[in-house]
């Protein structure tokens, strides 16, 4: 008999149980509806392929026909990762199409996008890109060939728990995001993370030559971008949002040589002496962007759009639109200055900034020395910046 999906991971000693995705859950509801239309079967589990390929098999909260097809649900489970969407049923209910298409709407409870910057279109429900493709996937799995389906997602309650999340900031009103990268919930202990992170960073000063740079990525794209520029991730060290944390374990540990690679969205902050860069504890980055918008020579009218813009990305836009990439420099300047002084001038830090879709924004003089030097001692060649 196949087994409930349940892994565990340890940190910091403690033993903290995995969980899956609201991504994952309707994939999984959906691929049930539509197992139950196609074969008349109703099991007690239903597989679900992950992005990666691998499959997992998720227990059922609810399996029953409709008027027009099939209904299922999938609750939520975060595992030992606070979130306030554990314990939401997701659910999805499937009608089939001869058309061999497949369609995705969103029902009650799923949010949707009211303000541009985001990855899902204004007007859309809030199911992004990855789940989305997840969910056709395993739904074409299951359905017969030359069949189609239109599945509607809704989740009960998942307006009123959507008001706990910062949906409402970002513009996505009416109910919870479908989201999820890898379709599994990674738990983590902050303490026992930032621990962890200082051991790996202690490990990667001690491997490295004396006068080769440290990589701070900062965000969880640093270590795309850096892929895509050829640098290598043994480099690399992912500090997720505890920058000073990690500044201040770097100068214990004696590193004197630093880049920072970050995301606008991450970096601004930084350059604005925000040194712990979740969005819930410390977020200016329109106001920093705008202030940087004028002493770039931004008028009146342009500083308003920076200032009102939804994300960073509709923020950089704005910025694009007016052609003021003298913001990209101060922000990139900024942000190495502000990690030297924190350092007490110790330690000679570089800073590496980039947008959406991997592109280069700025990269100030000193990430350029160590960028080169760093393209170098991978293969001889100079860095392409």
């Amino acid at each position: 008999m196949a087994e409930i999906f349940e892994e565990y991971v340890t940190v910091g000693g403690k033993r903290l149980r995995k969980g899956y995705t609201t991504g994952t859950c309707a994939a999984a509801a959906a691929a049930a509806a539509a197992y139950l239309l196609t074969t008349g079967e109703r099991p007690a589990l239903v597989e679900v392929e992950l992005p990666q390929g691998r499959r997992i098999n998720l227990p059922l909260a609810r399996l029953e026909l409709t008027k027009e097809g099939a209904l299922a649900a999938v609750t939520k489970d975060g595992g030992d990762d606070p979130d306030v969407t554990s314990g939401l049923d997701i659910c999805a209910e499937v009608r089939l199409t001869d058309d061999g298409n497949i369609s995705i709407a969103g029902g009650p409870g799923i949010g949707v996008v009211t303000l541009a910057g985001l990855k899902v279109p204004v007007g859309r429900p809030a199911i992004n890109p990855t789940p989305r493709a997840m969910l056709e996937q395993n739904l074409r799995r299951v359905l017969p060939k030359g069949k189609g389906a239109a599945v509607t997602l809704s989740v009960p309650g998942g307006e009123e728990t959507a008001k706990r999340t910062f949906n409402p900031r970002l513009g996505i009103m009416g109910g919870i995001s479908i989201l999820g990268s890898t379709g599994i919930v990674n738990p983590m202990s902050e303490d026992a993370l930032k621990q962890s992170l200082k051991v790996e960073l202690a490990v990667l000063h001690n491997r490295l030559p004396q006068d080769m740079p440290v990589i701070f990525a900062v965000g969880n794209y640093g270590l795309d971008f850096l892929h895509s520029r050829g640098i290598a991730a043994e480099n690399v060290l992912k500090i997720s949002n505890y920058l000073g944390f990690m500044l201040d374990a770097a100068r214990e540990l004696g590193v004197k040589n630093l880049l920072l690679v970050g995301h606008i969205g991450k970096l601004v902050k930084v350059s604005g002496g925000i040194f712990y860069t979740h969005s819930h504890t410390a977020d200016a980055r329109l106001e920093i962007l705008t202030a940087y918008a004028a002493l770039a020579g931004g008028g009146a009218d342009v500083l308003r759009r920076v200032y009102a813009a939804n994300t960073t990305s509709a923020a950089c836009a704005e910025i694009d639109a007016a052609g003021l990439a003298e913001v990209y420099r101060l922000v990139a300047e900024n942000a190495a200055r502000r990690a030297r002084t924190y350092t007490y001038d110790e330690i000679e830090v570089g800073a590496l900034l980039f947008g959406d879709e991997n592109r280069l924004l700025y990269a100030e003089e000193t990430a350029r020395r160590q960028l080169i030097q760093l393209e170098a001692a991978a293969n001889g060649k100079a860095a392409e910046l």
